[in-house]
C-alpha cells in the first residue's frame, strides 16, 4: 500500500443521518446489557391522530419493563432486573414443566439438549451445581485473546455441559428481553420500536460491532450505540430536567464514574457558560473517555472468594473451577449484605457438598464487616496520593479465563485517567485548574454509577479521595438507583436528541470518544500511523483523507490495521504519528497507560474483497480512505477509487481471535498489497542480499553449481551478520525474495531443500509483521502440492519445519489438513521404516510440526499427546518427544486460544509419566514437565498446587534454570530463552511475545 501526503488539510463532509426510527414505533427503548443484569427501560411516544390532532400522549415518564423470568421451578415472576446469566441443565435435572415461560422455549441444541435456563433462577441453580453456569458473558465479548465466536462458556466445564459463545449468551439475553416485551406489547414488538442499546465508553470497535450482532442475532437489527457514563448522565439530567442548569450553576467538570460487574467506565464532561448570555443553559461536552478497565464487582467477588477459599480449604490444594464459580456467587451475597448499612458484624459462606453429601458434605467460611471493609473498600478504592499511579506486575489475576488488571485500585486507575486528560480538564476548570499546573485537575463534580455503588462504603470512600485531592468537597449528583439509570438515560439520551425535552436542547456532546489511526507500517518497531479521525468528530461527518492515495490490489482481501487513542491530544486529520515513542502498546484489558505519552489500543483489523474486474483475476487500483463515525455510533470506514469515487468498499471488522486468518492480506506498509520490498531498506545491504538470492534462484547467464545453492545462507550471514541478529523487517524482505522466486526452487533437491530453510527460517512465527497474513495465504498454495525431490530424507525435514516455522499464521482448518497428513505418515511408523523410507526419515521433524498445531480443536491436540505418550513408551524413541509431549500438553499456548488447552486431568497422567524419569538422564523431560505444570492463573487450566510443588522441587534438585520452577509456581511471562525452547528456535528481534492466545506485536 502506498501513501502520499502533501500539505492540504482534509475537509470534512457531513453524510445524510441514519433514517429515524420507522413511523410504527410507539416507544423509545433503552437496553443495559450489563455484565450482571440486563435492564429494559421505555417511554411511549405521543400518536397522532388521523387528520390531525393526537390521538394518544405520551406521558413523559420512563418506565421500566418487567421481565418475565423463571425465579423457580415452575415460578415465573417479572421483575425489572434480569441476571445477565444462564445454566445450562443436564439431561433430566429440571422438568420441562418447570422451565414454561410466556412464549415459546427455543432449543438451541437440539432436541436432546435441554433448553438454557435465564436469569434468577438460572443464578440460583449455578450456586448450587457448579460448572454449568455462563456468567460475565460481557467481560468475554470484549476479550480479544479468544475467539469470542466460538463456543467456550461456561469456561472449564467438563465435556458433557453444552457450551455457547460469548456473542451467543449476550444475545441470548437480548433475545430474551426481546420475547418479554413482544409478550407484553403484542401489537408494537421490540424490533419496531426505536431502540438505544448501551455498551461501555471504553468498548473498542471489535466489541461494539459484536454487541451489534448479537442484537442482530436476538432480532433487533436496527438500533443505536450510548457509552454507559453518558446514559447515566442523562438520566441524570432528565430527571432533573427542570433545575438542572441550577444544580450545575457552580460545576465546571463532571466527573463520571461508572462501576458496573466487569468494568470500570470513567467519562469526563465539560459545562462551560456563555460569558455573553448568562441566562443560557450551559453547554455539556465530553472531553474524555478511559481505556477499557475490566475492574469491577466482579473483582470483588473474586477477592472474597480467594479469602474464604483459604479457609475452606485449610490451606491445601484450590478448588476446582466450577467449586470455585460456586463459591464466587455465594460470597457475591456475602459482600453485599455485610456492605449494606444495616448489614451484619459478620456471615457464613456455604460451599454445598457434591453427589450424595451435598449437605453432609458441605463446609463453611465466615466472613467478616471488617475483613470485606479491607479486602473491598480498602483494596479496590484505597486512601492514596494523587501522585500514584497503577502498579505494573508480571502479571494480573487470570480467573476463569478472563485477564484481569495486575493493579485492582480504581484510585490509582482513576488519577492515571485525571492525568491523561490534564490539558483538556485544566481548561475546563478555568482559574481553579490553572493554580497550580503541576497538580492533579480533579473535576468538581461526581456522577457514581454502577452497582456497585449501591454499598455506601465505597461511594463514601471514592468521594473522600477525590476530596482529598482536590483540597475542598466534591458537589455528588444524586443517583436514585444506579442499577437502572443506564437503560433509562438511554431512553432519555433518545428523547434529547428527538428534540423532545427542550429543557435539555441537545444534551450532551463530544462527538468521537477516541482518535483512530491507520498503521502506516512496522519498519523500525510499530511504525506510524495516520490519523483517519479525530478526537470529537461530530456524528455523522466523513472525513475524508482526500491528499492520500493507497494502491490496493483488486481481486483478493485486504487488510488495514488500526489503532485508537483516547488521549486529549489536539490531533487532526492527516496527522503522521510517531508509534514508537508512544506508550505501550495494549489489547485493551489491563490498566490506563502512563500519561506522559499518549497510549494507543490495537483494534481488530478491517477488511474487505475488492472485487476484480470482469474477465480479470486481479488488477491494481487507486484509492483514498474516509472514516466516519457513525449515527449508530462505530467506526465506519470505506474505500473509494480515485479514478471512479462511484466505485466504493465498506471496510468491516474482522472479529474472530488469531493473527493469521488465511485469504487475507496485511495491506500494512508503504507497499502495494501482495508486494514486498518497504519503501526504506531494513539492512543497509538488502539489495546485496536480494541479489545473492536471485543468483541462486533467478535466472542468471552462469548457473551456480551445488555447492554454492548449499552455500547461500553462510554468503547471506556473511553480508547481513548472524542469522539470529537479522530483523523482523529484513527476515520479511528476505522472504519476499525467497517467494518471488518460488517457480524456481526445483531446479535441482539442494535448490528446494535451501530454499525451504530460508523461507521458513524468514517467515517464523508467521505472525507478528505487517503482510503476514497474505504472506501465509501465498505459502499454504505449496501445500497440496508437496516437495518435488520425494527421495531426500532431508527436503521432507525442511518441507516439515517449513510449516513448523509458520503454524502461528496458519488457521484451523489448514491446520487440521497439516495433522491429517501427518497422521497418515506417522501411524505406522517404526525403525526399520524411518531408516528406509525418505518420509519416515523425518519422523522427529513431523512430531514437532504435530505439537505446535495449536488452532486445532482440543480432541484432536488431546489424542496427539495420547499417541505422542504411547509412542515414548517404546525402546528406541528419540528422548526429544518428550518435547513435543510438553508443548501439546502447555497450559499456556504459544499463539493459539487457550479453550484449545488439554484438559487438566489428562495433562496430569502425562506430567505422571515425566516425573517417573530421570531427568538427568532425559535432557527433555525437565522443560516439558515445566511446560505441562506452568502456572496460568486459571484455575480451569492449571494443575493441582500439590502436583506443581511436586514438579517445582523436582527442577530445583536437578538445578534447572530458576526460571522454571518460577513458571511452575508464578503466573510469568516466558523469558527468551524459555521463548526459544518452547518454539524450537529463537524469535526475530523486535518480536515480543505476549502468550496465552494474544498475537505479538512487532516492537
Amino acid at each position: 500500500m502506498s501513501a502520499g501526503r502533501s500539505n492540504s488539510t482534509c475537509a470534512a463532509t457531513h453524510l445524510p443521518p441514519t433514517p429515524e426510527p420507522a413511523v410504527s414505533a410507539r416507544y423509545t427503548v433503552g437496553i443495559d446489557l450489563g455484565t450482571s443484569h440486563t435492564v429494559v427501560a421505555y417511554a411511549a411516544h405521543a400518536v397522532a391522530a388521523e387528520g390531525g390532532g393526537v390521538a394518544e400522549a405520551g406521558d413523559g415518564a420512563i418506565h421500566l419493563l418487567p421481565i418475565a423470568q423463571l425465579v423457580a421451578p415452575g415460578e415465573v415472576a417479572a421483575p425489572a432486573l434480569l441476571p445477565s446469566v444462564r445454566y445450562h441443565p443436564a439431561p433430566g435435572e429440571l422438568a420441562a414443566a418447570d422451565l414454561q415461560l410466556p412464549w415459546p422455549v427455543a432449543l438451541e441444541g437440539g432436541a436432546d439438549t435441554p433448553p438454557a435456563v435465564i436469569g434468577r433462577y438460572a443464578r440460583d441453580l449455578g450456586s448450587q451445581a457448579p460448572g454449568r453456569l455462563v456468567a460475565s458473558a460481557k467481560s468475554w465479548l470484549s476479550h480479544p485473546g479468544v475467539d469470542r465466536t466460538a463456543a467456550i462458556l461456561p469456561w472449564g466445564a467438563a465435556d458433557e455441559v453444552p457450551k455457547i459463545s460469548p456473542l451467543q449468551a449476550s444475545a441470548s439475553y437480548l433475545a430474551h428481553a426481546r420475547a418479554a416485551w413482544n409478550a407484553r406489547f403484542v401489537h408494537d414488538p421490540l424490533e419496531q420500536q426505536d431502540i438505544v442499546l448501551t455498551v461501555p465508553a471504553s468498548f473498542d470497535e471489535g466489541a461494539r460491532a459484536l454487541t451489534l450482532e448479537a442484537a442482530r442475532l436476538a432480532g433487533l437489527p436496527r438500533l443505536r450505540l450510548i457509552e454507559e457514563p453518558q446514559a447515566a448522565f442523562h438520566d441524570w439530567l432528565y430527571r432533573e430536567r427542570h433545575h438542572w442548569a441550577a444544580a450545575l450553576a457552580q460545576a465546571r467538570l463532571v466527573l463520571v464514574c461508572d462501576v458496573g460487574g466487569g468494568t470500570t467506565d470513567l467519562t469526563l464532561i465539560r459545562v462551560e457558560r456563555d460569558a455573553s448570555d448568562p441566562a443560557a443553559p450551559p453547554v455539556l461536552t465530553r472531553i474524555g473517555v478511559g481505556d477499557h478497565l475490566m475492574l469491577g464487582g466482579d473483582n470483588m467477588d473474586l477477592a472474597l472468594a480467594h479469602r474464604a477459599e483459604r479457609e475452606l480449604a485449610g490451606g491445601g490444594d484450590r478448588l476446582p473451577a466450577a467449586r470455585f464459580a460456586q463459591l464466587v456467587q455465594r460470597c457475591r451475597a456475602a459482600k453485599e449484605l455485610l456492605l449494606a448499612p444495616d448489614g451484619p458484624e459478620r456471615t457464613s459462606v456455604t460451599l454445598l457438598g457434591a453427589g450424595a453429601r451435598l449437605v453432609g458434605g458441605g463446609r463453611s467460611a465466615t466472613l467478616t464487616r471488617a475483613e470485606v471493609q479491607q479486602l473491598v473498600v480498602d483494596g479496590f478504592v484505597p486512601q492514596q496520593a494523587a501522585s500514584e499511579r497503577p502498579r505494573r506486575r508480571s502479571s494480573g489475576l487470570v480467573e476463569f479465563g478472563l485477564p484481569y488488571p495486575a493493579d485492582p485500585a480504581i484510585t490509582r486507575h482513576l488519577a492515571a485517567f485525571l492525568a491523561r486528560h490534564a490539558a483538556a480538564a485544566r481548561t475546563a476548570l478555568g482559574s481553579e485548574g490553572a493554580e497550580n499546573a503541576d497538580a492533579l485537575p480533579v473535576p468538581d463534580t461526581l456522577l457514581l454509577n454502577g452497582g456497585v455503588f449501591r454499598a455506601p462504603a465505597l461511594a463514601d470512600r471514592l468521594e473522600s479521595v477525590l476530596a482529598r485531592w482536590r483540597g475542598a468537597p466534591v458537589r455528588v449528583l444524586h443517583n436514585a438507583d444506579p442499577d437502572v439509570a443506564v437503560a433509562r438515560g438511554a431512553v432519555a439520551y433518545a428523547l434529547v436528541r428527538a428534540a423532545r425535552v427542550p429543557e435539555l436542547a441537545r444534551g450532551v456532546g463530544g462527538g468521537a470518544a477516541r482518535s483512530y489511526f491507520l498503521v502506516l507500517d512496522g519498519r523500525h518497531g510499530q511504525g506510524r500511523a495516520l490519523c483517519v479521525l479525530p478526537r470529537g468528530t461530530d456524528t455523522g461527518t466523513e472525513v475524508p483523507l482526500a491528499q492520500h492515495h493507497f494502491a490496493l490490489r483488486l481481486g483478493q482481501a485486504v487488510r488495514f490495521h488500526l489503532v485508537a487513542s483516547a488521549d486529549d491530544r489536539p490531533w487532526h486529520a492527516g496527522d503522521l504519528v510517531d508509534l514508537d515513542a508512544a506508550a505501550p502498546t495494549g489489547t485493551g484489558t489491563g490498566t490506563e497507560a502512563d500519561a506522559d505519552a499518549p497510549a494507543f489500543v490495537r483494534l481488530p483489523p478491517i477488511e474487505t474483497v475488492l472485487p476484480a474486474p470482469e474477465g480479470r483475476r486481479r488488477a491494481d487500483v487507486t484509492v483514498q480512505l474516509s472514516a466516519t463515525m457513525t449515527e449508530v455510533g462505530t467506526l465506519e470506514m470505506h474505500c473509494a477509487s480515485v479514478s471512479d469515487p462511484a466505485q466504493r468498499w465498506l471496510l468491516a471488522f474482522q472479529l474472530r481471535s488469531g493473527a493469521g486468518d488465511p485469504g487475507t492480506s496485511d495491506t500494512l506498509g508503504d507497499t502495494g498489497a501482495g508486494t514486498a520490498l518497504p519503501d526504506a531498506a531494513p539492512h543497509q545491504r538488502v539489495a546485496e542480499a536480494v541479489a545473492l538470492i536471485e543468483r541462486i534462484f533467478g535466472t542468471p547467464a552462469d548457473k551456480p553449481d551445488a555447492r554454492e545453492v548449499r552455500q547461500l545462507r553462510s554468503a547471506l550471514e556473511r553480508l547481513l551478520g548472524a542469522r539470529e541478529t537479522w530483523s523482523l523487517p529484513l527476515l520479511r524482505t528476505l522472504f519476499d525474495a525467497l517467494w518471488a522466486r518460488a517457480r524456481r526452487r526445483r531446479r535441482s533437491a539442494e535448490h528446494e531443500r535451501v530454499w525451504l530453510n530460508l523461507a521458513g527460517y524468514c517467515l517464523r512465527p508467521g505472525l507478528g509483521a505487517p503482510l503476514d497474513a497474505w504472506r501465509i495465504e501465498q505459502v499454504w498454495e505449496l501445500f497440496d502440492q508437496g516437495i518435488q525431490y520425494t527421495a531426500e530424507s532431508r527436503n521432507w525435514s525442511e518441507w516439515w519445519t517449513l510449516w513448523r516455522r509458520a503454524a502461528g499464521g496458519l488457521g484451523e482448518a489448514q491446520q487440521l489438513h497439516i495433522l491429517e497428513t501427518l497422521a497418515g505418515h506417522l501411524e505406522d511408523c517404526d525403525a526399520g521404516k524411518r531408516a528406509k523410507d525418505p518420509v519416515q526419515g523425518s519422523y522427529d521433524d513431523m512430531v514437532r510440526l504435530a505439537a505446535l498445531l495449536e488452532q486445532v480443536p482440543v480432541a484432536h491436540r488431546s489424542d496427539t499427546g495420547r499417541w505422542v505418550l504411547e509412542r515414548l513408551q517404546r525402546p528406541g524413541e528419540n528422548p526429544q518427544t518428550w518435547w513435543a509431549l510438553g508443548r501439546i500438553g502447555a497450559r499456556v499456548p504459544l499463539y493459539g486460544s487457550a479453550h484449545t488447552v488439554v484438559p487438566a486431568d489428562l495433562a496430569s497422567e502425562w506430567l505422571a509419566a515425566l516425573l517417573a524419569l530421570d531427568w538427568k538422564a532425559v535432557e527433555p523431560a525437565a522443560f516439558a514437565a515445566t511446560q505441562i505444570a506452568r502456572m496460568s492463573g486459571d484455575r480451569a487450566r492449571d494443575l493441582p498446587a500439590a502436583l506443581r510443588e511436586a514438579v517445582a522441587q523436582r527442577l530445583v534438585a536437578a538445578r534447572a534454570p530458576h526460571s522454571w520452577a518460577t513458571l511452575v509456581r508464578e503466573a510469568v511471562q516466558l523469558d527468551e530463552a524459555d521463548q526459544r525452547r518452547s518454539f524450537g528456535e529463537a524469535l526475530p528481534p523486535g518480536l515480543t511475545w505476549l502468550g496465552g492466545g494474544a498475537a505479538p506485536p512487532a516492537a
